[in-house]
């Protein structure tokens, strides 16, 4: 008998020590969100760096698209950047947050405005406020840069700031980049941006006097947030290795990547 439970126990181990040294191996693609790029892409490098046989491929291709993606099952996960609407949910579709992000205003550096009340940027986003010189700037007229339908930086500003479906752009942009770089190339211009994205190439402003960062998002005392989600199907297994790196995205493991991004970890 002692020699059965000790086979038996032998062949335990043996069993859990093939499981541990198991290879991944497979592609784990993603699309979505273009904000989450900084993000998605230091996960995507930290995972296949633990795991060399595995593939890790992202498609920015938007929010909204990245949620059809999913639904269409053209990739394994997908990426928004804005909570999923009862539709989308009642359609099958499932949200795990795995960050929080800040959604920076942001100016050219030329600009002498630093600070921004919420009422302030709606009316500005609105056409209530045309020219800088209302707001203790220059004598120039606002021009307003924003992104395009669909996409999870504009719905989240939106919602947050009261304007939805009454901006009156100038310019609609398919990508966070577009944008900074737009706003970075005209003094009068005013965007916004994912917090993790924002370069020195432009000035993120002061809204209701706290400056967007890690710090005041993570503390809730700045007022224009929103979150980071990863978008699964219900009723649809994942693969091995995708499995493995959604365990691994919103496990504490990937904390400390996630905040080297720039956003706030949701663990």
């Amino acid at each position: 008998m002692k020699r059965i439970i000790c086979a038996l126990l032998a062949l335990t181990m043996a069993l859990s020590m093939a499981a541990c040294s198991k290879k991944l191996s497979g592609t784990v693609s993603t699309d979505g969100s273009t904000s989450m790029e900084k993000v998605i892409g230091a996960l995507g490098e930290a995972f296949m760096e633990a795991n060399p046989g595995a593939t890790f491929t992202y498609n920015p291709t938007g929010s909204g698209t990245g949620i059809q993606a999913v639904a269409e099952g053209r990739c394994d996960i997908g990426l928004s950047s804005r909570a999923l609407k009862a539709e989308e949910k009642a359609s099958g579709l499932m949200e795990t947050i795995l960050a929080y992000d800040g959604i920076a205003v942001i100016v050219n550096p030329e600009n002498s405005v630093n600070n921004l009340t919420l009422a302030q940027i709606a009316d500005i986003y609105t056409g209530k406020i045309t020219n800088w010189s209302e707001l203790g700037g220059s004598d120039a007229e606002i021009v307003l840069i924003g992104r395009e339908a669909g996409s999870g930086t504009r719905s989240g500003f939106e919602e947050i700031v009261g304007v939805v479906d009454q901006c009156q752009y100038r310019q609609e942009l398919s990508s966070t980049g577009d944008v900074i770089t737009t706003v970075a190339q005209n003094p009068s211009a005013i965007g916004y941006a994912s917090l993790a994205s924002v370069k020195d190439t432009v000035k993120a402003v002061q809204v209701e006097g706290v400056a967007p960062s890690e710090a005041s998002v993570k503390g809730g005392t700045y007022a224009i947030q929103r979150p980071f989600v990863l978008v699964t199907k219900e009723g649809v297994t994942l693969s091995e290795t995708a499995q493995a790196f959604y365990d691994y995205a919103t496990s504490s493991d990937a904390a400390s990547v996630i905040t080297a991004a720039g956003v706030v970890p949701n663990t």
